[in-house]
C-alpha cells in the first residue's frame, strides 16, 4: 500500500515538474527567448543632456533574456546610472515592447565650485555642468543646503522691483550671509536681523543711487548703527570709525543719517 502511494506521489511530482519546468525556463530566460523576444524599445525623455543612444545602449545589455525573463529593476538601474538621469520608469507592453520614461536632472543653481543643485533638491555632478550659463551660485555647508536655497528664494522676492537682480548667495561657517548681484556687486548681511537690514537698505537705495549714478560695488549692512556703500569710481576712504558687529571686517566708513550731505565713498543710514 505504501509502495503504491509512493509510486503515485512520485508520478505526480514528475508530472508537475514537467509542466512547471517550461514556465520556469521561460521566466528565467533559459529557453524560448527567440519565441518571445523584446523587439521594440520605446523611450520618452527630454534629451537635453542625455541622448537616445545613451539610453538605448544602457538598456540593451538586459534585453537578451526575452520578454518574460526581462528584469525591469535591472534595466531601470542601468539607465538611472547614466549621468544627468534623475529617475526612470520602466514597464513591459505585450507582446514585445519595453517602455522607458526618463526624467533628466534639471539644475537650477550651482553649489560651490563643482556641484549642481537639481530640481529635486539633490546635489550632483555631471559632465558639462560647468558650461551651463545663467545659473545662480549658492554656497555654504552641505547640511545647510535647504536653508541657503530658501534664503535665496526669499531674498529674490524681497528685491522685486528694486532693480537689483541676484546672481548668488552664500553662508559661511560663522553663519554670515553674503549676496551677489548680476552687476558683480556684493551685499554683506551678517548673521543678525537680516530682513530688517535688507528692508532698511532698500528703503533709501533709490535716493542714494540717484545721487551717485546708481552703481555700487559693495554694500555692507553689518554695522550696528547703519550700513555703508562703496560706489563705483569712488575715491579711497579712511578706516572705519563706526561700530561694526562681531562679524564685520571692513575699511568702509559708515556715515550716519545725521550727516546726509557727506560726500564719501561710503554712506550709511540708520
Amino acid at each position: 500500500m505504501n509502495g503504491r502511494f509512493i509510486l503515485k506521489l512520485t508520478a505526480w511530482v514528475v508530472a508537475l515538474t514537467l509542466v512547471a519546468l517550461p514556465v520556469v525556463g521561460v521566466l528565467n530566460g533559459w529557453f524560448a527567448v527567440e519565441r518571445w523576444p523584446v523587439r521594440a524599445l520605446q523611450v520618452e525623455a527630454e534629451y537635453n543632456h542625455v541622448s537616445a543612444e545613451q539610453i538605448r545602449a544602457a538598456a540593451a545589455t538586459h534585453l537578451g533574456t526575452g520578454f518574460f525573463a526581462l528584469k525591469l529593476e535591472e534595466v531601470r538601474a542601468a539607465v538611472a546610472a547614466l549621468p544627468w538621469v534623475e529617475s526612470v520608469e520602466v514597464r513591459k507592453r505585450w507582446p514585445d515592447t519595453l517602455e522607458l520614461r526618463v526624467r533628466e536632472r534639471q539644475p537650477f543653481a550651482r553649489w560651490g565650485d563643482k556641484r549642481l543643485i537639481g530640481r529635486d533638491g539633490a546635489l550632483f555632478t555631471a559632465p558639462g555642468g560647468d558650461s551651463i550659463q545663467g545659473l545662480p551660485l549658492l554656497d555654504g555647508p552641505d547640511d545647510e543646503l535647504v536653508e541657503v536655497v530658501d534664503f535665496f528664494a526669499k531674498t529674490q522676492r524681497a528685491l522685486t522691483g528694486s532693480g537689483l537682480i541676484l546672481s548668488g548667495a552664500s553662508l559661511n561657517e560663522r553663519g554670515s550671509w553674503k549676496l551677489t548681484l548680476t552687476t558683480g556687486a556684493e551685499i554683506m548681511l551678517g548673521h543678525e536681523q537680516i530682513d530688517a537690514r535688507v528692508q532698511r537698505f532698500l528703503a533709501v537705495l533709490p535716493r542714494l543711487s540717484a545721487e551717485h549714478g546708481g552703481v555700487f560695488q559693495r554694500a555692507d549692512l553689518r554695522y550696528s548703527n547703519g550700513f555703508s556703500i562703496l560706489w563705483a569710481n569712488a575715491p579711497a576712504t579712511p578706516p572705519a570709525s563706526g561700530t561694526p558687529t562681531s562679524d564685520k571686517q571692513t575699511s568702509d566708513k559708515p556715515i550716519s543719517d545725521e550727516t546726509p550731505g557727506a560726500a564719501a565713498a561710503a554712506e550709511a543710514l540708520t
